[in-house]
Formats: C-alpha cells, sequence, structure tokens
C-alpha cells in the first residue's frame, strides 16, 4: 500500500465517526507507529485535515471544521494493470458485433464507464487521455470462432481445413480441442491433433472450415499440455527445448533488460554494458522474429544452429536489397541514356 492508498484507508476509519484507536490505524495499515504519526501529520499539515486525539475514548477523530482552507485527499487513480483491465474491457465491448448478448452488454458498458469515472475523473476525460493500442491483430472469421469456441467447451472433436501460411497449403485434419489462447492480440486454438498425434497450436484465423463431430474430444493433462506450451519461448509448441543466448549492445539493452520474454529467463549485464540475455525455446521461428527486429543490437551466441539461421536470413535480406539497389542504379542509366538521346 503506498503512501496515498494509505491517507484514503485512514480517511475511511475515521469517517465512522468514532474515535479510533492506534492499533486499529496500524493493523488496518501495516505501518509501524512511527510511519502513522508522519502520515497523520501530513494530512494535518499539507492536506488540512482536521484530526485530533481524543484522550476521553483514547482515540483519533474528525474535529469539526474550523472555517480554514477545505480538507481534500489527493487524487487517487486506478494502478497500471486495473487501469489496463478496464480500459480492454470497454474497447473490447464497444468492438462487440451486434448478436444475442446486446442487452446484457449495454449494462455492463454503462458500468464500466461508471468504474472509469469513479475516481476523481470523468469518464471522458479518461477515454480522451488514456488509450490501449493494439497492433498486428489479424481479422478473424467470427464464424469459425464460435464453432471452435463451443467445441472447446464442449469437449468435441472438431474437422479443421487449416492454411499454413508457411508453407502455403491447406491441409484436413480431425482435432481434439484444449485451450483457446488470447496471444500478442490473436486468437489460437491448442489441441491434440489426430493427424500428427501430438499437441500442435492453430491460429483461429487461418481455418478455412471448422466442422463439428459427434465424437468426443480426448482430454489431454493439465501437466502436458504446460510441458509442450510454456516449456519454450513463442506460440509454437515443442517438446525438445533448446537454451538461445543472445547478446543485446548497450544501448537496446536499456530496453531489453527491463523485459520479460520468458518465465525462465537468465540475464545479466557484461564488463562492456551489454546485455546477455538466455531463454529457452523449441521452435525457432518465432523467436528468430524477435531477435531480427533488433537488427544489428543483437548477435545470437548460441546454439550455433540459430545463429546460422539468423545469420542466412540477414543475408537473404541483404542480398535483396543489393539487387534492389542495383536494379535502381540500371534504370537510371537507361534514362539518362534515353535523355542524352
Amino acid at each position: 500500500m503506498d503512501r496515498t492508498e494509505r491517507f484514503y484507508q485512514i480517511d475511511q476509519l475515521l469517517q465512522s465517526g468514532r474515535a479510533v484507536p492506534i492499533e486499529r490505524f496500524l493493523e488496518s495499515l501495516s505501518v509501524s507507529r512511527a510511519t502513522f504519526k508522519r502520515d497523520l501529520e501530513y494530512m494535518r499539515d499539507r492536506l488540512n485535515a482536521p484530526i485530533e486525539w481524543d484522550r476521553f475514548e483514547g482515540g483519533y477523530r474528525y474535529a469539526e471544521p474550523s472555517g480554514g482552507p477545505a480538507f481534500a485527499l489527493p487524487g487517487l487513480w486506478f494502478n497500471a494493470s486495473e487501469a489496463h483491465a478496464l480500459l480492454m474491457m470497454q474497447q473490447l465491448l464497444a468492438e462487440l458485433q451486434p448478436g444475442l448478448l446486446g442487452a446484457q452488454v449495454r449494462p455492463l458498458q454503462a458500468r464500466l464507464r461508471a468504474l472509469l469515472g469513479s475516481a476523481d475523473h470523468s469518464a471522458e476525460e479518461v477515454e480522451q487521455r488514456v488509450r490501449i493500442v493494439t497492433a498486428a491483430r489479424r481479422r478473424l472469421a467470427v464464424q469459425h470462432f464460435e464453432t471452435v469456441a463451443s467445441a472447446t467447451l464442449g469437449r468435441r472433436r472438431l474437422r479443421l481445413a487449416h492454411y499454413s501460411r508457411q508453407s502455403d497449403e491447406t491441409t484436413e485434419r480431425d482435432v481434439s480441442p484444449q485451450q483457446l489462447v488470447f496471444y500478442r492480440e490473436n486468437w489460437y486454438l491448442v489441441a491434440w491433433c489426430h493427424l500428427r498425434q501430438d499437441i500442435r497450436s492453430f491460429s483461429i484465423d487461418a481455418i478455412v472450415r471448422a466442422e463439428p463431430l459427434d465424437t468426443a474430444a480426448r482430454d489431454v493433462e493439465r501437466a502436458a499440455l504446460a510441458e509442450v506450451m510454456e516449456s519454450g519461448y513463442g506460440i509454437f509448441s515443442g517438446r525438445e527445448v533448446t537454451w538461445a543466448s543472445l547478446r543485446f549492445a548497450p544501448e537496446r539493452a536499456r530496453w531489453v533488460s527491463a523485459e520479460v520474454w520468458h518465465p525462465q529467463q537468465r540475464g545479466r549485464f557484461d564488463e562492456a554494458g551489454r546485455w546477455v540475455l538466455e531463454l529457452p525455446y523449441n521452435d525457432p521461428r518465432e523467436l528468430m522474429m524477435e531477435v531480427l527486429k533488433h537488427g544489428a543490437s543483437v548477435e545470437v551466441l548460441a546454439p550455433d544452429a540459430l545463429r546460422d539461421r539468423v545469420a542466412a536470413e540477414l543475408e537473404t535480406a541483404l542480398d535483396g536489397y543489393r539487387r534492389a539497389a542495383a536494379a535502381r542504379l540500371e534504370q537510371d542509366l537507361l534514362a539518362q541514356d534515353i535523355a542524352a538521346d
């Protein structure tokens, strides 16, 4: 509990109208007697709180206002997680398409606006001054999501036609849904794939067709799901975990050292001020994308296979830029020759 929150807690205890013993404050605030005394002095001297000691009842109470400066507590708003949750719920409800839940959603929206405006700021002011920006959200076929969600909760198998962006192919398979996962602004289905005989994740926006089956879904134990889906970095699953070691330049290290890429990651600064990050991964695809976005500010130290793949990707990109530059130069020379003629 920070200091401002303690002020509000003290005020709430004093609002009862009866004298409050100091032991009650210490128990509620979980602070020392000295800290409580400092809070009380601050409220009296800086916030003009009319707090007095009642020696007959052995406690503190609010005195009658003396006509001096008005007592006012400092503005208290939500913490970061509360603000994010409320604003995200509000945004998701605003994007909800008209449907069966319309009558239930409107009261929820009204309640959210009331909550956002309940901390000394109007809901309109909050909406104008605080924003949640989402990026890289892919378009989602609503009917497929409903089918997948119903089968997941109803424990029924699905027959999917799923498009693989990597291979540019669509395959059909039967799956037993296990979980729906919202990851990096997109929805995924984690399922037991009866074609591959293993756990797989499917991007729901890449589902071309989803057909519910009458067969009961095969259940996978939570521990087995966690072993596959949470053991390594990213959404791509696998049981074979490899540890990557990445080294970030000092400037980029100031950002990356504050980021959590994986719950089991390890990080340290070396003698040159570079951030060395070690983390487990199953499939290199997503980790490679994360590494490549840092450009020359990161180096893959290990394993060699990941280092070679990143280097090859950078070489391919560089060759593409060289060919494009050569083509532009050739076009410019051709244009100059035509102009000279």
